[in-house]
């Protein structure tokens, strides 16, 4: 699985030059823990998080648990707070390396982009909600999946806490790398292999 099979798009988004109270609104509004910064191309140029909006507000208002007042003004622009160059990652990025990405980054969201465009983002609940799956969806997605590609009838499928079994009832080596990455795109599988007929559980 990769990462265009979970991102989520079209993102929402804010230019360099619009102010950090704008960032914090959208940021509230939407219940977002992070916010890509776009130009004019939407061409990431940076990434503005609750962090870097906490950092803002004074220490001793954060100790004292005083109504925060930030230490620079309202109309402050996103481009002197966000993190800049922002950590993205391809849309062909495997998922098993985005995940280990945002544990060793210890953030929250990965932009995705393609050059320097960004074109979706995920988040750590994206990743939450595609390992959350069930086994009887995901075989339902795979066999649909099958038999636009193969027709009805040719494949049997199972899964089991994610891993996908598939077995061809037709000996071609090619349609079997073919089902096996298209499996391997259906969000929640973990593994894929297909076997021609005589060699899995159905034979």
């Amino acid at each position: 699985m990769r990462a265009r099979d979970l991102m989520s798009a079209p993102v929402v988004t804010i230019s360099p030059g619009a102010p950090v109270k704008e960032a914090a609104e959208v940021l509230s509004e939407h219940g977002f823990t992070a916010l890509p910064v776009v130009d004019d191309d939407e061409r990431l140029v940076g990434i503005v998080t609750e962090a870097d909006l906490i950092s803002q507000v004074p220490a001793d208002a954060r100790s004292a648990h005083l109504r925060p007042e930030p230490s620079a003004p309202v109309d402050t622009a996103v481009a002197s707070v966000m993190t800049t160059p922002a950590t993205a990652m391809s849309a062909g990025t495997d998922v098993a390396d985005l995940c280990q990405a945002l544990v060793d980054g210890r953030i929250r969201a990965m932009p995705i982009v393609e050059g320097s465009r960004l074109v979706g983002i995920v988040t750590r609940g994206d990743v939450v909600r595609v390992l959350a799956r069930g086994d009887a969806a995901i075989a339902t997605d795979v066999r649909h999946r099958l038999e636009v590609y193969g027709g009805t009838g040719r494949w049997k499928v199972e899964v089991h806490d994610g891993a996908v079994r598939i077995v061809d009832r037709f000996d071609d080596e090619i349609d079997r790398h073919v089902a096996t990455l298209l499996a391997l795109a259906v969000p929640g599988v973990v593994g894929a292999e297909t076997v021609a007929a005589g060699q899995g559980p159905w034979s």
